[in-house]
């Protein structure tokens, strides 16, 4: 399409066939209009239309005066009265009532053809003309901003080689407005003071080798009458060429000669004042009443007997320094200047953090600084020697009564010390042994004993370690303190152990009811470091009774109830009752016969086989502790178990028939037969065991021959770190791992991945009902399955028929062992059962 300008001469016709002629379309994207003589407006284009937000029904026939702003109103008689050949360009701003004045280029242009008519084009320049005027303002306000403040202005391009120097940055130095200024490097440093010299060319290199962006430094340059003008200089870099070296540095100069001036007049009055203030050893503060901020001198703080290098908040020193005996005095004294507004003296006592006792005298008095702060200034200086003179003999006798007092307060903390518990403050076992004799001479009542010990405190102890057992202790010590009353009186015994004295005033059934309370307040889990830590408590109860007391024997009653409750499951109060006793001893004759078994080696293993599922060959044996009773024969886990975990003796029993096993192996391994590995059961404890892997080591055990059986219960999904190491070495010596009685515990897929034993085995009760349950067998073809796609072999234990052997092979299962084959047997019986093949 031809411009405007180009189709002046070929206008012709209506205002419509004009604007069609100049653009192809009424609704061109060109904004367009044709004004008659008088400046009516006679058609327009669309774009017109939308430029100035009006439509174009409403500007056809209206005077383009209408929608033009104050200033511009007469803009087409004037241009009328140039008649130019070629359109007259105008800025010009027009403005409706719908919108806010726009700023638009304006053409003008006479239609030759159509002497009467004129084509007028409008171009949008609104956004670049409130630019201009916006960058305008800012030039303005940023040049007398500079003025105002005296600063001289320099700008350094070193592309261009243009080196630009304000009026004020020239008047700094002396030189008149039109004086030309040698800008180079080695011309200008001649001005600077030699003593300046080489830090002025040291900033210099910083900012031209780009190690800072932003530069204020000091210097001294001489002025054109020739003394010296103190300058504060500060340049930055605002543009960079590729290796991003600065090539255009813009700064500001500016004179500071009479602060410089007032700087050092006044650090010559302050060296007097320090040198007058040392020789006469008086420290100086300065408070702020309304911000509360003091500030103290060096000299000061050294009569406090403080460091003035070390940081410190020094509002509140006053009060923490002073002398106890002296506080309240020399706190109202300051009140009473303060609110007097006159001078005022004060005399006391310090304490140095060192102990030393000092004696002070003060002058203060207070005033408003420029800012209209209300202040307090004063001075401080030592009199001790003075005062220490005078008053020796008073001192003396202070120190004395000091010491009573100290003397006192040691007597007091070492009987309370002695009766009571350090870490959870409770009653300890010595005070209540105190306690239950003042019960027997009746000096004190009380109803019923609750003997409380904590489940699961030595688990937490061992994993999260003794730190975190102190912290269950101090909590169990709140909860029984928040539970009893002040009559009642509860101590620490011990270890994880409380005991409660129950009140006269409670009854049976209270009695009861505050047991079933610390039960349920312990079962609430506690959280240490952010781990919930979960425990719980079994309580025994012994109650008085007929009106006799015997407190020792009671107290050794709620621990046989203690006992009872633990054997119950734990987590519960039982009430001590004579059966429980007889029960008691015979656990206790037991234990001691499990102990004397075990120094005599009446714990032995049997060993029962395990056969391929699909072939029936042996593939190995699991070795089983039994107990040879001296008078009840040969026991099974199930009548020794529970007391020698009481005992602690399950490691020394796990080792013991660990030990006859290999032994036994070794054996088979010299008669050839056939055996191709053994297993064995390890317990929790054996596994924590200190020189376990080397006790192994010592062995020379055949790699792949020796399992140990780990209860999924127990381990699979708890493996702490130290038990985790101890199964890496265990594999390392080629020592199998085989979980025992699979699908009975709460084991995760995760934690079997985790563990990745050799084998699993499926605990009987899954097996026993496969023959007859589809549901049953469904659920031990999905544990196979499981544990093949985990590359473990699969055992079933409790295959008490040949049909659960047929199922089970069907299944997939790998290795059977039970009662259809084999019961466990002695090591002999087992060498003849192997040679003979008599399960075949």
């Amino acid at each position: 399409m031809k411009t405007v300008k180009e189709n002046t001469s070929l206008f012709a016709g209506s205002p419509a066939e004009l604007l069609r002629q100049a653009t192809g379309t009424l609704d061109a994207t060109v904004a367009l209009c044709v004004l008659d003589a008088d400046g009516k407006i006679l058609q327009a284009t669309s774009a017109f239309a939308v430029a100035l937000s009006v439509p174009v029904s409403e500007l056809l026939q209206r005077p383009l005066s209408t929608f033009l702003h104050a200033q511009h109103k007469h803009f087409l008689t004037s241009a009328k009265s140039e008649n130019p050949p070629d359109p007259t360009e105008r800025r010009l701003r027009f403005s409706t009532s719908d919108r806010p004045s726009m700023w638009f280029s304006a053409a003008l242009s006479r239609v030759q053809e159509n002497l009467s008519c004129f084509l007028l084009k409008l171009t949008p320049i609104d956004d670049l003309i409130r630019e201009l005027e916006q960058a305008q303002k800012n030039e303005t306000r940023w040049r007398y901003a500079l003025q105002s403040a005296h600063q001289g202005v320099w700008d350094h391009d070193f592309r261009s080689n243009e080196l630009f120097y304000s009026d004020d940055w020239k008047r700094i130095r002396g030189m008149r407005p039109d004086d030309v200024v040698d800008g180079s490097l080695n011309a200008w440093i001649q001005q600077v003071h030699p003593a300046d010299r080489e830090h002025v060319l040291e900033q210099i290199r910083l900012q031209d080798e780009g190690d800072v962006d932003f530069n204020v430094f000091h210097y001294r340059e001489r002025h054109a009458d020739g003394h010296w003008v103190w300058i504060e200089s500060r340049g930055s870099r605002v543009e960079w060429d590729a290796d991003g070296k600065p090539v255009r540095i813009i700064g500001t100069d500016t004179d500071i000669t009479e602060r410089r001036k007032a700087e050092t007049e006044l650090e010559e009055v302050s060296r007097r004042l320090r040198l007058a203030l040392d020789v006469s050893r008086i420290g100086v503060f300065e408070a702020n009443l309304d911000t509360g901020n003091v500030v103290r001198d060096d000299r000061l703080l050294r009569i406090y007997g403080l460091d003035p290098s070390a940081p410190m908040d020094q509002r509140h020193l006053l009060e923490e320094r002073l002398h106890p005996d002296d506080r309240e005095k020399a706190l109202a004294a300051i009140a009473a200047g303060l609110s007097a507004n006159e001078p005022f003296a004060n005399s006391f006592r310090i304490v140095r953090p060192d102990g030393e006792l000092r004696h002070i005298r003060s002058m203060s008095l207070t005033f408003i600084d420029a800012d209209g702060d209300r202040k307090l200034i004063g001075a401080n200086w030592d009199v001790t020697e003075d005062i220490v003179l005078r008053d020796e003999l008073a001192h003396a006798k202070q120190l004395a009564e000091a010491r009573n007092r100290e003397l006192e307060a040691a007597r007091s903390s070492i009987e309370y010390n002695a009766l009571h518990d350090h870490l959870t403050k409770l009653p300890n076992r010595r005070f209540l042994d105190q306690r239950l004799d003042d019960w027997d001479a009746g000096a004190v009542a009380y109803t019923a004993i609750l003997h409380i010990d904590l489940d699961r405190f030595k688990q937490i102890n061992d994993t999260l370690g003794h730190q975190a057992g102190d912290a269950m202790l101090a909590h169990t010590a709140r909860v029984l303190s928040s539970i009893t009353d002040a009559e009642d009186f509860t101590a620490r015994v011990g270890g994880d152990e409380f005991v409660i004295l129950c009140k006269r005033q409670r009854s049976p059934n209270d009695v009861l009811a505050l047991a079933d309370r610390v039960v349920a307040a312990l079962r609430e889990p506690v959280f240490y470091e952010g781990i919930p830590c979960r425990f719980g408590a079994s309580v025994g109860i012994a109650a008085k009774a007929d009106g006799k007391t015997d407190a020792k024997q009671l107290l050794m009653d709620a621990d046989i109830a203690l006992y009872r409750a633990k054997g119950l499951g734990r987590n519960r109060a039982q009430v001590f009752t004579k059966q429980f006793q007889t029960q008691i001893h015979h656990a206790k004759r037991t234990a001691d016969e499990i102990i004397k078994g075990l120094e005599d080696g009446c714990f032995i293993p049997v060993y029962q086989p395990q056969f391929d599922a699909q072939t029936l060959d042996i593939i190995g044996v699991e070795t089983l502790a039994r107990w040879r009773h001296p008078r009840k024969g040969v026991l099974a886990p199930d009548y020794f178990l529970k007391i020698a975990e009481d005992i602690n003796v399950v490691t020394a029993i796990d080792r013991a028939i660990a030990v006859q096993a290999i032994g036994d192996f070794a054996r088979w391994e010299e008669r050839r037969l056939g055996i191709p590995r053994i297993s064995v059961n390890v317990s929790s404890p054996r596994l924590r065991e200190p020189g376990l892997i080397e006790s192994l080591k010592e062995l020379n055990i055949p790699f792949g021959r020796l399992s140990f059986e780990l209860l999924e219960s127990i381990f699979l999904d708890d493996l702490d770190e130290g038990v985790a190491q101890t199964l890496t070495a265990l594999k390392s010596l080629g020592i199998d791992i085989e979980i025992d009685d699979f699908g009975t515990g709460h084991a995760s897929i995760i934690g079997l991945m985790k563990l990745t034993p050799a084998r699993l085995k499926i605990d009987r009760a899954l097996i026993k009902p496969i023959t007859t349950v589809l549901e049953q067998r469904q659920l031990v073809r999905s544990i196979i399955d499981i544990g093949h796609s985990l590359k473990i072999d699969v055992i079933a234990e409790g295959v008490e028929t040949l049909d659960h052997a047929e199922i089970l092979r069907d299944l997939g299962c790998d290795a059977l062992q039970g009662y259809a084959f084999a019961k466990p047997m002695t090591c002999e019986q087992l060498e003849l059962f192997v040679t003979s093949k008599s399960w075949r």
